[in-house]
């Protein structure tokens, strides 16, 4: 998240709608698209790939539901680190780099991490943090367990706060 490399996209209405459209589901036909826009086949697929030119949209992936893997143990873990120069980078990448992290955080505070942990069972659970504390500079975690997992839309299109939208179309 450092930077903002679409900084300089500049959006419109219809880009907005195109986005949240295959945000939503990504495996759209260009027919539906078009008809949905009220814009030619050929209209849509310039603006999609001028979109992916651009840096915003950044793949095509396919959502897979942890739970049918039997990832439904989650815990959200801090991580307290040694601070040496350029230390964020380097830690970020070796707490990614741990099998069973999802997502890692950079943050400021009371901790300098903060990690999604998603296992099966408790041991696995326990090996993740061992993996993590044996991370040279690692100096403590704390880690907190998911009860229930309350999803939102996870669109960003979809979520974006109104103020932002109104940023976006002032560019």
């Amino acid at each position: 998240m450092s930077g903002n490399p679409t900084a300089e996209v500049e959006f419109d209405e219809t880009d907005l709608e195109l986005l949240e459209y295959i945000e939503s589901d990504f495996d759209v036909s260009l027919e539906t698209l078009a008809e949905q826009l009220d814009l030619s086949k050929s209209a849509v697929h310039y603006r999609l790939n001028k979109l992916k030119e651009s840096g915003v949209v950044t793949g095509i992936t396919a959502d897979l539901d942890s739970l049918a893997f039997g990832l439904d143990m989650v815990a959200l873990t801090e991580v307290s680190v040694v601070h040496e120069r350029g230390y964020s980078e380097e830690f970020a990448e070796e707490l990614g780099a741990v099998d069973g992290v999802e997502q890692v955080y950079y943050t400021m505070g009371d901790v300098d991490f903060v990690l999604v942990v998603r296992v099966q069972d408790r041991d696995q659970m326990n090996g993740v943090i061992d993996d993590i504390i044996a991370i040279e500079g690692v100096e403590q975690t704390s880690s907190r367990f998911v009860m229930d997992e309350h999803r939102p839309d996870e669109g960003v299109v979809s979520n974006l706060p109104d103020a932002a939208t109104d940023v976006l179309l002032d560019n």
